[in-house]
């Protein structure tokens, strides 16, 4: 007997994407393991202390502290999930803490970087379909600040509701409505219409939103693939997101709206995108001040 139901959670986790799910198993099973030595037989026996000593026990052996962060991001998940369920009366994990990766700033993409990818080089060889839907990813990417899962993951209802916003399941199967720009907007439209149509077949899902080049829901292994065919410069998808906020922030947004639109579930994680505007305010005055 699985005592510790691995699967049956992952199951329970509808909008999470393939290649997610496969991190969370490998992150669960390492963990379930080393509880099973210390003689915890299942999830009902494991304390808050167990928990501490595993994250300690991965920063004695080396881990890197943003991947020791994700890990107790996992069990946060899941110990959430069998209290939720009736499994476990007390949820051990409740205010675990791990050390936060490194403060690395995110990269801000630059006015001719951006130009670059929604306008695209020369590919003679996309057909008028393709071109439609990597501007609608481009578009949506930046213009709302998207995850590549949260992109992937559209389904045509999310695009019903209000004019201007879709809805987007983000992490924690956490559903939130966010706004469209116009260009966006009008992007997807065109790729809906004229692009999508083309490349459906058979086996299609009716209901999602992006398709690849066989008609299959785009991944965001597809999406890495179309940025770099479009980008002048290497660059990683998320990067777009990281642009879209730190934008929001040089024009004045509120701190809380940009969480809010980005989905973080804590304000901490939005905070980094102060730093780097600040950064580039630095950078802005010492390149064009003249006393800078």
């Amino acid at each position: 007997m699985d005592r510790w139901e691995i699967d049956t959670w992952l199951g329970s986790l509808t909008r999470v994407a393939a290649s997610t799910r496969s991190v969370y198993r490998r992150d669960l099973r390492a963990a379930s393991a080393w509880l099973d030595d210390q003689g915890r037989d299942g999830p009902a026996a494991v304390t808050r202390r167990d928990l501490r000593g595993y994250l300690a026990r991965l920063d004695r052996d080396g881990y890197a502290r943003r991947t020791i962060a994700r890990k107790a991001s996992v069990l946060r998940r899941y110990f959430h999930w069998a209290q939720r369920s009736g499994r476990i009366e007390h949820d051990p994990s409740a205010a675990l803490s791990a050390p936060r990766g490194n403060a690395t700033l995110p990269r801000v993409l630059s006015a001719d970087e951006l130009d670059g990818l929604v306008e695209g080089g020369p590919r003679s060889e996309d057909r008028a379909e393709i071109e439609l839907r990597d501007r609608a990813v481009v578009e949506l990417l930046y213009g709302s600040g998207l995850r590549v899962s949260e992109l992937c993951g559209l389904r045509r209802d999310d695009l019903s509701g209000p004019t201007g916003t879709i809805s987007v399941w983000g992490k924690g199967d956490k559903q939130r409505r966010v706004p469209i720009s116009e260009p966006a907007a009008q992007a997807l439209a065109a790729w809906i219409t004229d692009g999508r149509p083309a490349l459906v077949t058979e086996s299609t899902p009716d209901d999602r939103v992006f398709l690849n080049r066989r008609g299959r829901p785009l991944s965001p292994r597809d999406v890495r693939r179309l940025i770099d065919r479009r980008s002048p410069t290497p660059t990683h998808p998320h990067a777009l997101r990281h642009t879209f906020a730190t934008h929001l922030l040089d024009g004045g947004a509120d701190l809380r709206a940009v969480q809010e639109l980005l989905g973080h579930a804590d304000l901490a994680t939005t905070q980094i995108y102060t730093r780097v505007s600040r950064e580039r305010l630095r950078e802005v005055h010492r390149s064009t001040h003249p006393r800078a």
